[in-house]
């Protein structure tokens, strides 16, 4: 990281900035162009390792591209304040950002896939104790992405 004083590095810090955002953006792979989409998500840390949760319908070009190559980006930010300036040169923000990158599986096992809509519901509603039609979740892709490596920075 070229700033490195702005680096984030306390676990605490780090979950802040993960809490602090919905929507997550995911880098795929298209051939040879990136491939980039909004999505919510959730995460879970277990031993210093953070774990993305996604899902989305069976069908369709994300899973198509996963299914050729699972490497992905995460990238998460918030915009916190805008810095005015006199000149443009003069403009900036205080920012929170995270971006990691690992391998994406799709995940079968009908209790995964429950506990990883549960890590969404629990970043998006604050709940993490919901019920679930089993109809559903056979219909519904999950993704969990372990991240084998990431940053957090913040301004």
């Amino acid at each position: 990281m070229r700033r490195s004083n702005r680096e984030v590095k306390e676990e605490s810090e780090i979950i802040e900035i993960l809490n602090g955002s919905q929507v997550c953006r995911v880098g795929m792979v298209d051939g040879d162009q990136p491939y980039v989409i909004p999505m919510s998500f959730g995460y879970r840390i277990s031993a210093s390792k953070i774990t993305i949760f996604l899902h989305c319908a069976k069908e369709g070009r994300k899973i198509e591209l996963l299914k050729k190559n699972n490497q992905v980006c995460i990238e998460v930010d918030q915009m916190k304040e805008l810095i005015i300036g006199e000149r443009g040169c003069d403009y900036s923000c205080h920012y929170e950002s995270f971006i990691g990158t690992g391998r994406a599986v799709i995940l079968d096992d009908e209790e995964a896939k429950i506990s990883a809509l549960n890590c969404i519901m629990k970043q998006q509603t604050g709940r993490d104790d919901c019920s679930f039609d089993s109809r559903v979740v056979d219909q519904t892709a999950l993704i969990a992405v372990e991240l084998s490596s990431y940053a957090a920075k913040r301004h």
